[in-house]
């Protein structure tokens, strides 16, 4: 059910990522290409990682796209999940659980203490989702995200 992504995945990751942002009501933010993930998830240097849960005739839907992080207070890394997609009407399969799963069995064979992620605070069905599986929302936590012209700015002005 659960797989390591390939580079013949690339278009269906795409795909999903753009399914995945018009339910957020951000398609106009997915600006990623084919080539930018296949460089991200197969370059000579990966920046990220993908996994599959496909059905079993081997059709992909869903994914999982992940990168490592590092605690400074663990001193160890962890997994940070950028993005986890099941295709709505293939949602209740269990390929959800699957793809955590998958990451969660990572963490513990290579010795990572931490898999995080975002959820927006109006997504229910997906915060039930990961309370059901023992996650915990860090409340106490903001995020802050610099892109665009404040990226720019922020950047242009240490010259």
């Amino acid at each position: 059910m659960i797989r390591t992504a390939t580079p013949a995945d690339v278009p269906v990751i795409r795909a999903m990522i753009r399914e995945l942002a018009e339910y957020e009501k951000a398609l106009d933010e997915a600006r990623a290409t084919e080539e930018q993930l296949r460089e991200a998830l197969f370059g000579e240097r990966p920046a990220a990682y993908a996994h599959i849960a496909e059905t079993d005739d081997g059709e992909p839907v869903g994914f999982a796209l992940w990168f490592l992080n590092f605690s400074t207070w663990r001193g160890v890394c962890g997994i940070y999940l950028e993005d986890l997609y099941v295709r709505p009407d293939r949602r209740g399969g269990g390929h959800g659980k699957a793809l955590l799963t998958e990451l969660a069995r990572i963490c513990v064979e290579r010795g990572y203490e931490r898999l995080e992620w975002s959820v927006l605070d109006w997504n229910e069905p997906s915060i039930a989702f990961y309370r059901s599986l023992g996650a915990v929302p860090q409340a106490e936590w903001t995020v802050f995200r610099l892109t665009d012209g404040a990226l720019a700015e922020l950047g242009a002005s240490s010259r």
